[in-house]
């Protein structure tokens, strides 16, 4: 294998080797006890946890991407997941006291725990990735460029959470298909 693609993937071992699974299994907890379930994230992460979102809904959990035209209001009851790599962007923190102030659980999924949207959550899922808060300098750790590990361990974060999901609400694949798109 050549060298980049190992090293890569190293990084994301090393990630998920310091992740706590205990912690995992409370955001699952949290997503599939909220009535509704809307996320948000910035840029690349977006991407993310809109695919994630997909998944979701194929397994018939209420759910919304913040921004889309069909995205119901969040109160008491529901649960809002926001990623946020560096802790803090603007329109996360906005969106979270908008999200807190209307009764709404926020699920915050972060590398850095301290932080002013650590802060604003009921629940710090920490993924223990490098991100455009620590990509310069001593603090960087990652052969990719930015926030890409932290990117790229999201999309497997979040693969797993389904499979976790899958099984802690007894969804069948069956189930899952029948929600897929025909208009592909």
């Amino acid at each position: 294998m050549n060298t980049l693609y190992a090293t890569a993937l190293a990084e994301l071992g090393a990630v998920f080797a310091r992740l706590d699974d205990a912690a995992v299994n409370t955001a699952i907890e949290m997503i599939a006890k909220a009535k509704t379930t809307v996320v948000f994230g910035g840029g690349r992460e977006r991407l993310q946890i809109m695919g994630f979102a997909m998944r979701l809904y194929h397994m018939g959990v209420p759910v919304a991407v913040e921004g889309d035209m069909t995205t119901p209001p969040v109160g008491k009851g529901d649960l809002f997941i926001v990623t946020c790599g560096p802790g803090e962007i603007s329109t996360a923190l906005a969106l979270m006291g908008v999200a807190k102030a209307a009764g709404a659980s926020i699920l915050f999924i972060t590398a850095q725990p301290v932080s002013r949207g650590a802060a604003l959550a009921d629940f710090v899922l920490t993924l223990p990735a490098q991100t455009m808060a620590d990509d310069q300098g001593p603090k960087k750790s990652s052969v990719l460029p930015m926030g890409s590990l932290f990117e790229g361990a999201l999309f497997v974060l979040f693969e797993v959470m389904i499979l976790k999901l899958i099984a802690r609400l007894a969804v069948t694949p069956e189930a899952m298909r029948a929600r897929h798109t025909n208009l592909e």
